[in-house]
């Protein structure tokens, strides 16, 4: 081999710089195999976790270019659903050898185009890099849909860019600053203090979900701080190749959140949450990286963690609920139960199991924009099993997710509302959960 190819097969390597024994943690069992969305639909070795594995110790031992096309395309048709971590006997960390090998790939520019360097430049590095910026482009979006300029101009172009417009989700009325306080009070005696993430997408699609994670908060004896110098949690940017602007925008929150002062840090998105708990592996040099990791709770688990009061509502017509598992709540966070406890607190709540509860939708955060034909197969299959459910509502406690289904309730013909468990706690503690029917 020349020294100029071997040194292409092993400058900047990222994944050489990794602890090997991550990448040696897989032993071939093949127990991933079935868990696998991409699998499943290709039957394809290298589109199985123990295939892209194969493919990441490759470039680490230099055997493949870190620029291969191979690579570079099965890392990123891997949804990051990290089901094969759940089905994984050997405790594989998959979720830190694809984020590291999307930022191998970004690094060695094997995916590198104009136009793929415009969009990434603009939605990865620049739009979510300070808060105001989602909220000034949502400002935009929101004066088109109320107008449906871009929607008329959508049905004369192309078929991919119509569905891109179609999944766009609805503009809040108003941001999560301006119906959130900074600082909120139970009306009960306080029993724990908590900071609320806003969230990017949140924020600006979903803040009716922040107020209503606030309200349940509230009734539940908490007091809650929402810091206004929070920004993006980094997961975006760190499922995606760019670890750096990630560790950036991390620091940013260990500095707005006091987290010395706090009994708990809630999230009530799935990505978010299961990103933002590992902080510590992300910030190795920073002692406050690990303090935070240990206070980061998703809403359901903090809530069934301190006892989850129940409406006292009398307004319970009985409804029909199902319950999707968002990817990054059950196989990031490993939690399943405690949404459902949540759920069976509502009174009139009957719940009824859905069938791959646990399979990804296709949303898969970016996934349905940038392999919109696979998210749209797996949508179409999770659309399937709902309507056998016959549910009135449809409970998933991830932004992506309830964006991705409400999609697929009008593109495949499911009556069905798609709502956070919170969301239905909330309105059971006003009174008003038939609201939702």
């Amino acid at each position: 081999m020349s020294s100029t190819r071997a040194r292409s097969l092993t400058e900047s390597n990222l994944l050489q710089q990794l602890d090997y024994s991550v990448l040696q943690q897989c032993i071939h069992c093949g127990m991933c195999l079935p868990t696998c969305p991409t699998y499943e639909a290709t039957k394809h070795e290298t589109s199985s976790p123990r295939g892209r594995i194969a493919l990441m110790r490759a470039v680490a031992d230099g055997r493949l270019a870190p620029n291969s096309a191979q690579f570079a395309d099965e890392m990123y048709f891997c949804l990051g659903c990290l089901a094969c971590e759940t089905a994984c006997p050997a405790g594989v960390n998959y979720a830190e050898m694809i984020e590291t090998a999307r930022a191998e790939v970004e690094s060695s520019g094997a995916k590198a185009s104009a136009k793929r360097n415009f969009v990434r430049a603009v939605a990865l590095r620049w739009l979510f890099a300070k808060p105001g910026r989602p909220r000034f482009i949502a400002r935009l979006l929101r004066f088109d849909q109320a107008i449906g300029l871009s929607g008329m101009i959508a049905r004369l172009l192309p078929k991919q860019v119509r569905e891109l417009h179609a999944i766009q989700p609805k503009i809040c009325d108003r941001f999560s600053f301006e119906i959130i306080r900074e600082t909120e009070s139970p009306v009960t005696p306080r029993r724990y203090r908590v900071a609320l993430l806003t969230g990017c997408v949140q924020d600006v699609a979903y803040s009716n979900v922040n107020r209503d994670t606030v309200d349940v908060l509230l009734a539940n004896g908490c007091e809650v701080f929402t810091p206004r110098t929070q920004v993006c949690c980094g997961s975006l940017m760190g499922h995606n190749g760019e670890l750096r602007l990630a560790k950036r925008l991390a620091l940013q929150n260990l500095d707005a959140f006091p987290i010395e002062s706090l009994d708990a840090i809630i999230v009530n998105s799935a990505g978010c949450s299961s990103f933002m708990k590992r902080y510590g592996e992300l910030l190795t040099d920073d002692p406050r990286a690990r303090i935070w990791d240990e206070k980061v709770y998703d809403i359901h688990e903090w809530l069934v963690k301190i006892g989850i009061r129940r409406p006292s509502t009398t307004n319970h017509q009985p409804f029909r609920v199902t319950y999707h598992e968002a990817c990054h709540l059950v196989h990031g966070q490993r939690i399943s139960q405690q949404p459902r406890e949540l759920l069976r607190a509502i009174p009139g709540v009957e719940l009824v199991e859905l069938t791959e509860a646990t399979w990804c939708c296709g949303s898969a955060g970016i996934y349905n924009v940038t392999q919109p034909e696979m998210s749209m197969e797996l949508l179409e299959r999770k659309m399937k099993h709902i309507a056998a459910t016959g549910a009135q509502v449809v409970a998933t406690g991830n932004p992506g997710c309830i964006g991705q289904i409400r999609y697929g309730a009008k593109r495949f013909g499911v009556n069905v509302e798609v709502a956070h468990p919170v969301t239905l706690l909330a309105r059971a503690y006003r009174g008003d959960i038939l609201s939702m029917l």
